[in-house]
């Protein structure tokens, strides 16, 4: 009974939209013009990176040297590089250096400016360092940075780059205005092409179009309110939704209009529309669940940049279904049997891709239902073999790396890595509150002691504290060394800051052994937070580790229902996740070849740091698990209907291979284009989570979806659609005829 109500709904849904098409489309159309106004001011209004820990002992430690010592964490390094060979380190030319600095010092927003103090390699006097401290917080600082690099005056004879983090947040919200325009300018052409070939008529290729960028532009304009109202929103977040919205958007309005077009061979408008929403329609809301699934478990990673993404994939992948199944239903209502109109080819050849499939998909089928073990053992190992590399990925915290040389930000780190030893640039900072004032002689010796003690942990190199400046046995400070102190903010009132600089560099095991070492036994007497560049990384790399086992079992977890509700099936769904955690690995065997190891990376133009970016596999695996549903969904989905025909197994496999075959295909590669167009782009998170999706997303098509799918589904038999006794009475009703018709 609840079973016939649905589908009633179901088709009066299809019935509706049909009825009231004018008004779905003008409606549409409103929200599409004034939300896309505000949709290009959006990335201009997101400038956090998003990757701060926050309530971590790092940023605890941050907060208290603003606080207690004055120290402003927003700050920039001006590399200067000599274009004539001279010697930048001699005193004549450091005094004429920092005169021409001199406008810069004079800014309102300039707290203090200094020659870095980090130690300095032989043999690379051509390049000298400046460390500018601004009086602004980051967030302050950046709303006017064209301002501040304005005010960064000329070198004559040498060549001045901003580098340092602030730097390089701005130039990555640069690189993502221009990385979506390229992104668009390429992939919107090439789905287009795509969908050309695939239908053979321009209004049936525009349509799945017009719902991937109007599913963008309502999604980025919302989210333009969402951030006018102070929500931070990561500034990775425009190109992900980008990405997202015109993959998925694209694809549903695929799967619709495929049907639309199949069943207007047999019915009228009105009935062909309604059995497309029934069917296509219905499997494109469960697919948007399951893509919304890994959306939503992004959000169990305590970082912000992971909350952003969340919440703009789900909205973005929602806006998605609501288009494709309301937008695209009236425009379909609209333009009726004219979804044939301005042919590219002949109707011939459009009528042998009809009902039962291309010759092509009807080969392949043959050959699967004949072959099934052989053709699942060969492709189960070889995706097993492909995933090999991923055993051994080694995770990493990038920072200016994320983009290419030709950025400022980048090239000037780049500039100071090669003249400047930077295990000092980025030590170790312990951010010290004592029980009595820094200059007590209680402090003092509890200061000496403690750095005495840190000195002798593996991984240190050298430590350095106020008391530094005092020789053994001396418990007092003079009036001339306090001022000192002070000035250079070492020491204030009840705080101190202690820098220990590690042995080897930020990302090395024993230097984020030794951070774990300084927090597990902290001194008597002192309240301690350590920060600095291997603390802060450490700690967003717990909270990406902390969260992944919550993100595993939700995506994997709610996956399966939502497939066992559609399918009402308990192997079919667990058949499902295992085929996606095979492409998936694949692909990250693929990620780790490319970022790891450096295969391809002059192609793709990638920095080669022998790390993954670590924030990439979660993401990767949560976009990629529920996009890859999309296919499984579809082709079960036909399966399952030519079953309940039929009732038999292996003729519904193959009718569900050959009817879904070039439509998954063509989807796959639609999303394949779409998401390769950011493998071109300047941002490195985006290039390699295109890369993935990309190759994830063909090896699901190729040999996935096509092979190993049908082959798992012959050999299995009646026991695909198995449910146990107690679940029985949840089993479909075999359907009249009418209602499949």
């Amino acid at each position: 009974m609840k079973e016939r109500q649905k589908k009633a709904s179901v088709r009066q849904w299809g019935s509706i939209i049909f009825r009231y098409r004018w008004a779905v489309v003008s409606a549409w159309v409103f929200l599409i013009v004034c939300l896309g106004f505000f949709a290009i001011r959006t990335p201009s209004m997101l400038q956090d990176t998003g990757f701060t820990p926050n309530g971590s002992s790092s940023v605890r430690g941050i907060a208290l040297l603003e606080e207690k010592l004055g120290l402003s964490a927003a700050s920039l390094d001006i590399v200067i590089q000599s274009t004539s060979g001279q010697n930048l380190t001699t005193f004549e030319a450091k005094s004429k250096i920092w005169e021409e600095l001199a406008p810069l010092r004079e800014q309102p927003f300039v707290s203090d400016m200094y020659e870095s103090i980090v130690t300095r390699y032989a043999g690379e006097d051509g390049i000298v360092s400046y460390t500018v401290l601004l009086k602004e917080n980051a967030n302050q600082a950046l709303s006017h940075f064209e301002e501040i690099k304005a005010a960064v005056p000329s070198i004559n004879g040498a060549k001045t780059y901003i580098t340092g983090n602030l730097a390089v947040y701005h130039d990555m919200s640069s690189a993502v205005r221009h990385d979506i325009v390229r992104a668009e300018a390429f992939g919107i052409p090439a789905a287009l092409i795509i969908l050309l070939f695939l239908f053979g008529t321009i209004p049936a290729a525009l349509l799945p179009i017009v719902v991937g960028i109007g599913s963008v532009a309502v999604t980025m304009g919302s989210l333009y309110f969402v951030a006018a109202q102070g929500i931070p929103l990561s500034n990775f977040l425009p190109n992900m939704v980008t990405m997202l919205g015109l993959a998925v958007g694209i694809d549903y309005a695929l799967f619709i209009v495929s049907r639309f077009r199949e069943e207007l061979g047999s019915q009228p408008v009105e009935a062909a529309l309604v059995a497309a929403c029934r069917t296509a329609g219905r499997s494109v809301f469960y697919s948007g669940a399951a893509v919304m699934t890994g959306m939503l478990a992004l959000g169990f990673v305590r970082l912000p940049v992971f909350r952003s993404l969340a919440f703009g994939g789900m909205l973005v992948v929602l806006v998605s279904v609501l288009a494709a199944c309301t937008l695209l239903p009236a425009l379909l209502a609209i333009l009726g049997r004219r979804i044939f109109a301005w042919p590219v080819r002949s109707r011939a050849k459009d009528g042998n891709r009809g009902s039962s499939g291309s010759v092509i998909w009807v080969r392949i089928s043959e050959l699967i239902m004949s072959r099934p073990g052989i053709i699942a053992a060969v492709v189960t190992a070889a995706l097993l073999l492909a995933m090999t590399p991923a055993l051994h990925m080694k995770l990493g915290i990038p920072s200016a790396e994320v983009l290419p040389p030709s950025y400022d930000s980048r090239y000037g780190a780049d500039l100071m890595k090669k003249a400047y030893d930077m295990k000092e640039a980025n030590a170790i900072i312990i951010a010290a509150e004592l029980d009595q004032s820094y200059d007590d002689p209680r402090s003092i010796r509890l200061v000496k002691s403690y750095v005495s003690r840190l000195q002798h942990l593996p991984g240190v190199h050298h430590v350095e504290s106020y008391a530094s400046f005092l020789r053994d046995g001396v418990d007092n400070i003079s009036p001339e060394l306090k001022a000192e102190v002070e000035k250079r903010h070492a020491a204030l009132d009840k705080a101190a800051i202690i820098i220990v600089v590690p042995e080897q560099g930020e990302d090395a095991p024993a230097t984020v052994r030794l951070v774990r070492d300084i927090r597990q036994s902290p001194p008597e007497g002192m309240q301690i937070d350590v920060t600095g560049s291997p603390a802060y990384k450490l700690d967003i790399m717990d909270r990406i580790q902390g969260g992944l086992p919550y993100v595993l079992v939700t995506v994997l977890s709610v996956t399966y229902i939502v497939l066992f509700a559609a399918f009402r099936s308990i192997v079919l769904p667990l058949k499902a996740v295992v085929m996606n955690l095979l492409s998936l690995g694949a692909s990250f065997g693929l990620v780790t070849l490319v970022f790891q190891h450096g295969y391809g990376a002059g192609l793709l133009q990638v920095t080669y740091t022998g790390s993954v970016f670590a924030v990439l596999p979660i993401l990767i695996f949560c976009v990629v698990f529920g996009i890859s549903m999309d296919y499984e969904v579809m082709m079960l989905s036909r399966i399952a209907e030519a079953y309940s025909k039929e009732g038999n197994n292996e003729r519904s496999t193959a009718i569900g291979l050959q009817r879904t075959g070039g439509m998954i295909t063509g989807a796959a590669l639609i999303l394949a284009v779409v998401a390769g167009a950011f493998m071109f782009t300047d941002n490195e998170l985006m290039k390699a989570l295109g890369l993935g999706l990309t190759a994830s997303v063909l090896i699901d098509v190729t040999v996935v979806r096509i092979l190993l799918v049908p082959s798992l589904m012959k050999l299995l038999g009646k026991a695909n659609w198995w449910l146990p006794g107690f679940l029985s009475s949840l089993a479909k009703p075999k359907p009249k005829a009418d209602e499949n018709s």
